[in-house]
């Protein structure tokens, strides 16, 4: 099996970004160990703070940001980072050529349950003519993404990565400790029978949404003319990673309960590096209004809606937006 250091250079990665993407990696072999050790390392749970998002932060979300935060600092690649832990962006080296935004540890709350979580990035250039704790920095259109991924901390730990050509899938060889490519060029199914969505919040969402779920669970008794099965892991790594592997379509839609909040999922570190992917592995991905890749960063905490997965499934989906 080829490791990840050739295919990326296969696929014309320059050698630092390389070197960048091993660093980051690292630190996510890192968190790996922590999140596989469980109960047994004492870091589940909850503390007893907030992050910037007002979200209760697990014990492994700290640590997991720390890891990667420490790791990405000293790596001297790096000019700062945004993360969801983080209030404001972390400077680090003021001649580093990268920029890189990450959900250190997405779906944190399913570890206290033993279910699948993960690691979000993405990397872009860094303005050079920028200070290093100049948050404006990170307010660039998914388009000017260089590198995205995700780590998912499963029965065994995967790498989703793409440099712009093509979505490839590694596995940890927990063996020698690296990377090796198992599928290369994924390609998500143009038409898909799944669809991820958190039901429990349908009575807020807009009409399109709301026709568009009605007419999938109306299945063959509805003008769709077939079944569909509702698939939900409540970490978006884990729902990502099922519909890049067999298809499907992956909802966070805008809901009517907070105007100035027009979606759940941010935007420079999970919504923009899963469209990324999704994109580059043929799917499509839109926030029902507009490529999410084409969304101009307002903050680096932004939320917008995601409608993501087979192409097919998603022009159906947008369709309703336009009826």
């Amino acid at each position: 099996m080829k490791r990840l250091n050739s295919q990326l250079q296969e696929d014309g990665a320059p050698m630092e970004l390389i070197l960048l993407l091993r660093t980051l990696l690292a630190g996510c072999k890192e968190i790996s160990f922590r999140v596989s050790q469980g109960a047994l390392a004492g870091v589940l749970g909850s503390t007893l703070s907030e992050n910037v998002q007002g979200e209760t932060q697990k014990k492994l979300d700290v640590i997991s940001n720390q890891i990667l935060k420490d790791i990405l600092s000293e790596s001297g690649y790096v000019k700062a980072i945004s993360s969801e832990e983080e209030d404001d962006v972390v400077a680090c080296n003021p001649n580093g050529n990268y920029l890189v935004s990450f959900d250190p540890l997405d779906g944190s709350s399913n570890t206290d349950i033993n279910s699948l979580i993960g690691t979000i990035f993405s990397i872009t250039h860094a303005p050079q003519w920028m200070d290093a704790d100049d948050p404006s920095a990170f307010l660039q259109p998914g388009t000017q993404i260089v590198a995205a991924g995700y780590v998912l901390y499963g029965p065994s730990a995967m790498l989703a990565l793409s440099t712009g050509r093509g979505t490839h899938l590694y596995t940890l060889d927990k063996t020698h400790g690296g990377f090796l490519l198992t599928q290369k060029n994924i390609q998500v199914p143009t038409q898909t029978s799944e669809f991820a969505i958190n039901t429990s919040n349908q009575r807020h969402w807009e009409d399109p949404v709301q026709n568009y779920i009605g007419d999938l669970i109306a299945g063959t008794d509805g003008p769709r003319d077939k079944d569909y099965n509702m698939r939900w892991v409540a970490a978006m790594v884990g729902d990502i990673h099922r519909v890049l592997s067999r298809g499907g379509i992956f909802l966070y839609p805008f809901d009517k309960r907070n105007p100035e909040m027009p979606g759940k999922l941010r935007l420079l570190y999970e919504a923009n590096p899963m469209a990324f992917l999704m994109e580059q592995a043929g799917g499509l991905a839109s926030t029902g209004h507009g490529r999410i890749l084409e969304v101009m960063p307002t903050e680096i905490h932004q939320r917008v809606p995601v409608i993501l997965g087979s192409k097919e499934e998603v022009e159906t989906c947008l369709s309703y937006y336009n009826a």
